[in-house]
């Protein structure tokens, strides 16, 4: 019997594993000069729905919210494990005992929409980032980071089967 016997404990190991993978991609773009997510921001915008904020002109010019920066990395990888448990929930528990690769691509690519049509429009940014200086470019980051996500669940439930023989 190994910890990840438990289907939620393995679905949230692999929504924690795919985020970290993410955040490896996110490590790597930075480190080759290209502009990375700031969790602060992510966190400010958070910070500011329980007092009925949930849109703003510009999140950076938003009133700081208290510890927004460690609210931005939970909301981040509490994000990362809900996508976790939609691919489960779609694929069927059995997917994490065989996991394929379509499955958690698809759910990868398509968790785009919620920064794409959620998040950017409401700090600020525009729909699909129409409000800032390099809309397609940022839409390409998206989707490459997204992808990056998706390709992690994978990756990290095919090493979770390995190690627990299913």
């Amino acid at each position: 019997m190994t910890p990840f016997d438990s289907l939620l404990l393995r679905t949230v190991a692999v929504g924690i594993g795919a985020t970290a993978l993410m955040d490896l991609w996110l490590t790597l773009l930075k480190a080759l000069g290209l502009p990375a997510l700031n969790f602060a921001l992510l966190g400010r915008w958070v910070g500011h729905m329980p007092r009925g904020q949930w849109a703003h002109k510009a999140i950076a010019k938003a009133a700081p919210v208290r510890g927004e920066l460690a609210l931005g990395w939970a909301a981040h990888y509490a994000t990362g494990i809900t996508f976790a448990l939609l691919l489960i929930t779609l694929a069927g528990p059995a997917w994490l005992h065989a996991p394929s690769l379509w499955p958690a691509l698809c759910v990868g690519i398509g968790t785009v929409v919620l920064p794409l049509c959620v998040m950017q429009p409401a700090m600020g940014a525009g729909f699909a980032s129409s409000r800032t200086p390099t809309p397609a470019l940022n839409v390409l980051k998206s989707l490459a980071n997204h992808t990056v996500f998706g390709l992690g669940l994978y990756a990290v439930a095919r090493v979770i089967a390995s190690f627990t023989g299913a």
